[in-house]
């Protein structure tokens, strides 16, 4: 099969120039290729072609700065970017001087075909170029794959108002991501807000995000104005969503669907105008299956997915990081230093489980307490040996059910006389965790035995059974 359209193809590199023509030619696509952007943008002048591939870096000049022209001449013409910078505002340029996609090089020219492919049957849309943003200041930090295809997520990310949800374990820079989609979105003009869910007590978190009246309960002497008002024409930043409360979830699902929310006490609704970006280091699908997560809730935040890799998983990035933090430490007073191989590479061999937070703590403390100029491998392995009890107190992985309550039942066991068990440990170990799972159901469902019965997986008598057995005390008439 043969497709008689013409790819325009602009990179100074002759080795690229050659494999792109040669992997077109064979899809059966018309390649016509120049080492210029002056020769490009003249092809494009004559109406010549039907996408353009443009390196960035070119002799005459940068190719980022061609894409605005070209979608001003030719709107209806795609142009795809590619760059051995690789940095996330190349891509975030990329995206909003109205490219259709960036690719970092090196590339894979299967992935690079499918691009293609889909760039020429993709409906027009108008992509005006976006204001441009000073200096070069990098939110995020990295070349590997993965923060490759975070910078390319991010960088579409910032031309739309989607919901957005960002997972990632403790340390991974989610509020950096967040921060990125703000500060180079259509709302950057106006507030970013951020909330974090596990700081507030419960029963406030609803006036936090919502406002209330005054006299809507004991201490409101005058009106709250919320996060929703304060970050109105902006960005609201969701952190730790997993830890709200689920009569919280309600209120937030109903904003979400219709677009508007009154204030706790308030009868007049308010228009919700943000856009809502979240985070949570928990897994959200364990928390439905567990009854803590409302399932219609995640999917209306889980629009567009952003998975942050944990330092483990792209130690490509540890010296970059490095780096980028030793610079941010003497930009602010510190001394400067640099690393020597040894020391990189035992950077390398550490596990990160504090993640970038770790790493940049780290780096810190080398360049104040350390006078050497050149930090070396005995310095950082010190340092980690210092600080790993803490990391580890912070940041290990939470207790599970079964060491909880191993850990419980020995030091029981261990509390008898003689060190010998009780009788009838089976039953009364059974009876303790059953008081305490039915009375957490029963909260859950603000007393509704039926729901109560439903989330345990027991019949409707059985769990009034249990209730009587075990004397709890029910709230009625909630539902």
């Amino acid at each position: 099969m043969t497709d008689s359209r013409t790819i325009l193809i602009a990179d100074d590199d002759r080795a690229i120039r050659t494999v792109l023509s040669q992997a077109l030619g064979r899809a059966g696509y018309t390649v016509r290729a120049t080492s210029s952007a002056a020769t490009l943008w003249r092809w494009v002048e004559e109406g010549s072609g039907d996408l353009v591939i443009t390196d960035v870096v070119m002799p005459d000049e940068n190719g980022l700065d061609l894409v605005p022209r070209i979608k001003r001449v030719r709107p209806e013409l795609r142009v795809v970017v590619m760059s051995a910078q690789s940095t996330f505002m190349t891509a975030v340029k990329a995206a909003q001087r109205g490219a259709f996609e960036y690719l970092p090089k090196p590339f894979d020219l299967k992935e690079l075909l499918a691009v293609v492919a889909r760039a020429l049957v993709a409906p027009a849309a108008a992509q005006p170029p976006s204001e441009e943003h000073e200096g070069e200041r990098l939110p995020l930090v990295g070349r590997s794959p993965a923060m490759q295809e975070i910078y390319r997520t991010v960088a579409r990310l910032t031309t739309t108002d989607l919901t957005v949800m960002i997972t990632g374990e403790s340390g991974t820079g989610k509020e950096l991501v967040a921060r990125a989609l703000h500060d180079y979105g259509r709302r950057r003009t106006g507030p970013f807000v951020a909330i974090n869910m596990a700081a507030i007590p419960r029963e406030l978190i609803e006036s936090e995000l919502f406002g209330h009246e005054r006299g809507a309960f004991t201490g409101a002497l005058a009106r709250g104005v919320g996060r929703f008002e304060q970050a109105a024409g902006g960005t609201l930043f969701l952190d730790e969503i997993g830890d709200m409360p689920p009569e919280a979830q309600t209120r937030l699902l109903r904003v979400l669907q219709e677009g508007e929310f009154t204030t706790v006490g308030g009868r007049s609704p308010i228009k919700a105008n943000v856009r809502i970006v979240a985070a949570t280091h928990r897994d959200l699908r364990q928390a439905i299956r567990q009854g803590l997560f409302r399932e219609d809730l995640f999917y209306r935040l889980n629009v567009v997915p952003i998975r942050l890799p944990p330092v483990r998983e792209r130690a490509e990035d540890i010296p970059l990081l490095a780096r980028h933090f030793l610079d941010r430490a003497k930009a602010s007073g510190l001394p400067g230093k640099q690393l020597d191989q040894e020391a990189i590479e035992r950077l390398r061999r550490h596990g990160w489980p504090g993640n970038v937070r770790e790493l940049e703590n780290l780096m810190r403390r080398l360049a104040a307490l350390y006078p050497q100029e050149v930090i070396g491998a005995d310095a950082v392995a010190n340092e980690l040996a210092e600080a790993e009890p803490m990391v580890e107190m912070e940041l290990r992985a939470p207790e599970t059910l079964e060491q909880a309550v191993e850990r419980h039942l020995t030091t029981f066991v261990a509390a008898q006389k003689d060190g010998l068990p009780v009788r009838d440990l089976y039953e009364r170990v059974l009876a303790e965790v059953e008081r305490p799972l039915l009375r957490l159901a029963l909260a859950a469902t603000r007393g509704n035995q039926i729901k109560a019965a439903a989330m345990l997986g027991l019949n409707r008598n059985t769990l009034r059974k249990k209730i009587r057995e075990l004397d709890l005390p029910v709230v009625r008439g909630l539902s």
